[in-house]
């Protein structure tokens, strides 16, 4: 199961870093009016506006993999097995004991109850 939350961590990982590339990459609203009056719009790689579906559509489907990888995160992180080994669950059974046997009386070797002084 380790390896599944690794695998899933890893891939949730590489998409943030990716979305946050893309978004970086990209441009503003404002940079529209100027490439289209031909300010840098020729030099750019995916010219005036190619950048904007590829880069939108890549940052779209990088964030669903980071979503689907969250919920399926938090679904893993939420599920209980029946056998537990956490040390508070053990606590909480030994503590309840633990405090009705200091308040009743103490048998001793020969079988003779003692009663607390109060």
């Amino acid at each position: 199961m380790s390896v599944v939350l690794t695998i899933i961590l890893t891939v949730q990982m590489l998409s943030a870093l990716s979305m946050i590339g893309l978004i970086l990459v990209q441009h503003g609203k404002g940079a529209d009016m100027g490439a289209a009056f031909g300010s840098g719009g020729s030099g750019s790689l995916f010219g005036a506006s190619g950048s904007a579906n590829f880069l939108s559509r890549t940052t779209a489907v990088a964030a669903t993999i980071f979503f689907v990888c969250t919920l399926a995160l938090a679904y893993f992180g939420n599920l209980r097995t029946t056998t537990s080994s956490s040390v508070l669950e053990g606590a909480a059974v030994v503590a309840p004991v633990a405090a009705e046997a200091a308040s009743a009386p103490a048998v001793v070797a020969s079988g003779v109850v003692q009663i607390p002084a109060k």
